[in-house]
């Protein structure tokens, strides 16, 4: 008889001897118990885990001539001794037919199908269809098969076995019953192949037998094809193959790991130099870069698993591992020198390591990269530590520590305003203010759309003294230092927010105000030297300059920028008036285009020249130009008698135009209809 592999030797011909699928079996056979047979079977899971066995015993158990509950049959476990039972484990049944479906998987092969399951059964009770691989049959072909499992015959029974579940029609899978198979245990493994071993009579180690179940990889038919090979390389000793570790090591092509327990050895250490001889002596043994990066992948992994489930260096164990107590505590050694989100950290360099072997020329050196970048993690700080390192702010009465970096803000970052100092008087500290009087009401003040207030009296001051202009600009917040002359202590500096410039309130009248003292010496206000400016309580004349001047001075700032020449255009089309405090430009542009045209970056630099003029203290107003263009767009005077000139002439309609500046556009003469 020709020699018969163990996968096919030892091929369970029972429930009872299927290993790690007792979720199945249970069910099935009380199903055959109770009489609950369905007529179509789906099987899914991991490749050689016992799908198609189970599909076959279930086909004994189905046609099996013994009755459930006699004394050959006790329980819904086929008898094995019938006729049935001895041709369908033989594989030559008529009536139980197994078709691989990546052949036979079209339409026309599907159609001989339908038409033969309506004939009844030569001998047994049931015809059985076992459809192996059957994600490779077509949609059409599902489609013509799906009016025969809606419906089926009572003597038909499908069963379909397929490793890829969802390949298969929604309206298929809900016309039948479907069991997910699990990956086999270790545990489950490795005693199966030692009662083989002990069948077989082959001598094997612990160690070797681990090897072995571990390399299954959860699927039964591939740890008992790799003992099948390992047996045959394995050396005789008195008449007996012995198996140990390190032959099917090399049988396999994989290194101990041993040798990743010092790599990572050699990692905690920051010694690259001996990582690089490692790695040198397993490629120059003839190991292949990427199967030492898949294996120092699975190591890596262990790791992970072992420091999450605090697997010890001594002892102790988890199920999370499907590996041996050796090699647990070997994860457990390597774990031990590093975090868990170092060890993360090195699986998911090594993981793309592996991914970039794949397609690159020169393996070797992408693999070795791999390694040294996980010498260079150990020389890394986690942010945690870093941040760790600066003080935190202290309480109050404690000394300020360094404060993080804030994001930015909405709103432009203030400039600092010049600090008023006098000469004598040693220069503020550049400490932040202790308290400054305008902190409670920042929480109530916006500057998102300034309005202007009526202007207040300022406080007396000498005449001698000199406040700055507040520019007209956007409102900005700033601190303004003030060293008031009073005895010592010398008193704290004030921090002082200045409000809207239309309220033409200086910060020095405010910081005065603030300190009681109600006038500021003006060798705070101005040092020594510099040239006496006339106080706001006596704003120049209207009349000292012309509109004429004010018009040519703004138009020079305006062309002297070289990227205002729109502006510097439209003010000079504009008509300047001089009227009281105010200086009313009567411009051509309409409402929208005016602040485009004269934007703030002009505003800003015709009012800087007004106020160099002397100019400063009368209010700039701009004006659209809608008067003159609706007094541009007024209808030339009708003729004399007409219907239009009667209108015209109407004292309710001049009184409507000089009230809300009416426009009169058509006139409709109704005499003519008379």
């Amino acid at each position: 008889m020709a020699y018969q592999v163990l996968a096919r030797k030892y091929r369970p011909q029972r429930f009872a001897d299927v290993a790690g699928q007792d979720h199945v079996t249970v069910t099935l056979m009380n199903a055959l118990t109770q009489g609950r047979i369905a007529h179509g079977y789906i099987f899914s899971g991991h490749r050689g885990i016992g799908k198609t066995t189970i599909a076959r015993i279930l086909a004994m158990a189905l046609n099996c001539r013994t009755m459930i509950g006699s004394a050959e049959r006790p329980t819904a476990e086929p008898c094995e001794v019938c006729e049935s039972c001895v041709e369908i484990r033989a594989g030559n049944a008529v009536d139980v037919i197994e078709i691989d479906a990546a052949t036979n998987r079209g339409i026309d092969e599907i159609r001989e199908l339908r038409d033969a399951a309506r004939y009844r059964p030569a001998r047994d009770r049931y015809k059985i269809y076992i459809l192996d691989e059957a994600h490779q049959i077509t949609d059409a072909a599902f489609n013509a098969l799906l009016k025969t499992l809606e419906e089926p015959p009572d003597h038909i029974v499908f069963m379909m076995a397929t490793t890829q579940p969802e390949d298969i029609p929604q309206t298929v899978r809900s016309r039948c019953q479907h069991f997910s198979f699990h990956a086999v245990k270790l545990v489950d493994i490795l005693a199966q192949i030692r009662g083989i071993a002990a069948q077989e009579g082959v001598d094997a180690d612990e160690g070797a037998l681990a090897l072995l179940a571990e390399a299954g990889d959860g699927s039964m038919r591939d740890a008992l094809s790799i003992m099948d090979q390992a047996i045959a390389s394995a050396p005789v000793e008195d008449g007996r193959p012995r198996l140990d570790a390190s032959q099917i090591r090399e049988l396999m092509g994989t290194v101990a790991n041993a040798v990743f327990e010092r790599v990572l050895e050699g990692i905690h250490g920051n010694r690259s130099a001996e990582v690089m001889t490692i790695a040198n002596d397993l490629l120059d043994a003839g190991n292949s870069p990427a199967q030492l990066a898949r294996q120092f992948v699975r190591y890596l992994r262990n790791c992970v698993i072992a420091k999450i489930a605090g697997v010890e260096a001594d002892g102790g164990s988890t199920e999370l591992l499907q590996i041996s107590a050796d090699e647990q505590r070997r994860a457990g050694r390597s774990a031990a020198l590093f975090t868990e989100e170092e060890l993360t950290r090195f699986l998911q360099v090594m993981l793309r390591t592996f991914d970039e072997l794949g397609y690159r020329q020169e393996q070797r050196f992408h693999f070795e990269l791999g390694l040294l970048k996980l010498v260079h993690l150990q020389r890394l700080l986690p942010v945690e530590e870093l941040l760790s390192r600066f003080p935190t702010t202290g309480g109050s009465g404690g000394a300020e520590s360094p404060r993080p970096r804030a994001s930015a803000p909405s709103t432009p970052v203030p400039r600092p305003a010049p600090a008023f100092a006098s000469p004598s008087s040693p220069p503020p500290a550049p400490s932040k203010p202790a308290f400054s009087p305008f902190a409670a009401d920042r929480n109530r003040k916006t500057f998102d759309e300034p309005t202007p207030i009526a202007p207040r009296t300022p406080a007396p001051a000498p005449p001698q003294a000199s406040a700055p202009v507040v520019p007209q600009t956007p409102p900005v917040e700033r601190e303004v230092m003030i060293q008031p002359e009073l005895p010592p202590p010398p008193a704290p500096a004030v921090s002082i927010l200045e409000t809207d410039p239309v309220a033409e309130i200086t910060a020095i009248e405010v910081a005065a105000e603030m300190l009681g003292a109600g006038s500021v010496p003006a060798a705070i206000l101005e040092p020594e030297t510099a040239p006496p400016a006339k106080t706001m309580a006596e704003p120049p004349a209207a009349g000292s300059r012309s509109a004429e001047d004010l018009q040519r001075l703004a138009i020079e700032a305006l062309s002297a920028a070289r990227s205002q020449g729109s502006a510097a255009d439209a003010l000079a089309d504009a008509e300047w008036t001089v009227t009281g405090d105010e200086i009313r430009v009567q411009t051509e542009l309409s409402k929208t285009m005016l602040p485009m045209v004269i934007n703030a970056d002009a505003d800003r630099i015709v009012r800087t020249a007004l106020r160099s003029s002397g100019a400063g203290q009368l209010k700039l107003v701009l004006l659209p130009g809608a008067a003159n263009a609706a007094a541009a767009k007024k209808p030339r005077a009708a003729k004399t008698g007409s219907a239009q000139a009667k209108a015209m002439e109407h004292p309710v309609v001049q009184q409507a135009q000089r009230l809300f500046n009416a426009e009169i556009r058509n006139v409709i003469d109704l005499r003519d209809n008379d």
